[in-house]
């Protein structure tokens, strides 16, 4: 009775780290590969117990698994197009131990269209059927304004239409380059085009000039907030609520904005039910702190700057302006393990060259 009760007790070992995660994954990979190879139950044998183990070490991980050649099994490790997790995927997979039989991907890779067509509800999405064209804005010179053209788009096929294209994107461009070269994407039928046509196959060239143009222009472009000018902004929200805001107004009325074109928000909330949607002064304190330990990581002579913060109806949210998304996400995540048994917090990482999300803040 006690050999059965040990080898039923017997329980994996937790993953708490990038080591953990892969010895526990050498331990299974021959079962893994042999599953993949033989085209067997890979959902129970491989990915049921991948995903679990995944979500131990940090939730935002998703996979993609098959074979890459005769002998060899890829795992492609993607944040799925989610900023934040970029940065923790590349972490994993750099961690990766050399295995035989295997090939271990950061990301989605850029593939041939052609080759490797995306079909969905009866529509396909390959360069004989995509075509693009690029809009300036004078105000907003940087701007990567992609409109893609699809012969069969419709109003009424937009939902699926927009899901095929982004894959489409991802496809093409691979993960990374399609989340972070392009600033927005407008997709029409060609006969609503109003400016030449390009062939899709030519919009990764054009992506990359457009790349190695900005960082040109803004490489190394810092700005010291220590002497700028903050400005308290007060409203009444919709619901009746206060709102307060301290921001950044040198900042918001600097002229190379583009240079720091990624926006991290920090989000905290808090009970302030009984102080009409504000912290009490415990939960002002514990919000300063926090704030504090974010500045301290993310220094504006390093490229990240403090934009303000807005308090409201039990949410504080925190804002900065970042020369790059990889530091800020770690970060943020620290830190929101740090409190996470003393007060709820998320955050979110997006572009936005040109801060058009403050402009709420902007009496001008």
């Amino acid at each position: 009775m006690s050999f059965l009760k040990s080898i039923f007790s017997v329980k994996e070992q937790s993953i708490n780290s990038y080591s953990d995660f892969w010895n526990w994954f050498e331990q299974n990979e021959k079962k893994f590969h042999k599953v993949l190879k033989d085209q067997g139950n890979i959902n129970k044998v491989f990915f049921d117990r991948l995903a679990p183990k995944l979500n131990e070490l940090k939730d935002g991980f998703w996979f993609l698994a098959g074979m890459y050649d005769d002998n060899t099994a890829e795992l492609i490790l993607t944040a799925d197009g989610v900023i934040k997790n970029i940065a923790f995927v590349e972490e994993l997979v750099q961690s990766a131990p050399k295995m035989n039989n295997w090939k271990i991907t950061a990301l989605k890779q850029p593939s041939d269209l052609n080759q490797y067509g995306i079909e969905m509800d009866g529509y396909k999405f390959d360069e004989s059927q995509m075509s693009f064209y690029s809009t300036d804005h004078k105000q907003m010179p940087d701007e990567i304004d992609i409109t893609i053209t699809h012969k069969d788009f419709s109003e009424e096929n937009r939902a699926v239409m927009t899901n095929g294209i982004y894959l489409a994107l991802d496809n093409s461009l691979g993960e990374l380059n399609s989340v972070t070269t392009i600033d927005n994407v407008n997709i029409i039928n060609p006969k609503d085009a109003t400016s030449e046509l390009i062939p899709l196959e030519k919009l990764k060239d054009f992506l990359t000039w457009r790349e190695k143009e900005f960082v040109e222009k803004y490489k190394g472009f810092r700005h010291n907030t220590e002497n700028d000018n903050y400005s308290g902004l007060e409203a009444t929200l919709k619901n009746g609520l206060p709102l307060v805001a301290a921001i950044n107004t040198d900042l918001l009325n600097w002229d190379s904005k583009a240079s720091h074109p990624w926006i991290a928000v920090m989000e905290i909330k808090y009970d302030g039910k009984n102080n009409n949607g504000m912290p009490d002064d415990s939960t002002y304190q514990l919000l300063n702190e926090i704030e504090d330990k974010i500045m301290a990581e993310l220094k504006d002579s390093d490229g990240y700057l403090n934009i303000g913060r807005q308090t409201a109806d039990s949410v504080r949210e925190i804002y900065f302006a970042c020369v790059e998304f990889r530091k800020p996400s770690k970060v943020l995540h620290e830190i929101k393990k740090e409190y996470i048994n003393k007060i709820e917090q998320d955050f979110d990482i997006y572009k936005d060259k040109y801060w058009q999300s403050f402009n709420r803040f902007n009496p001008n």
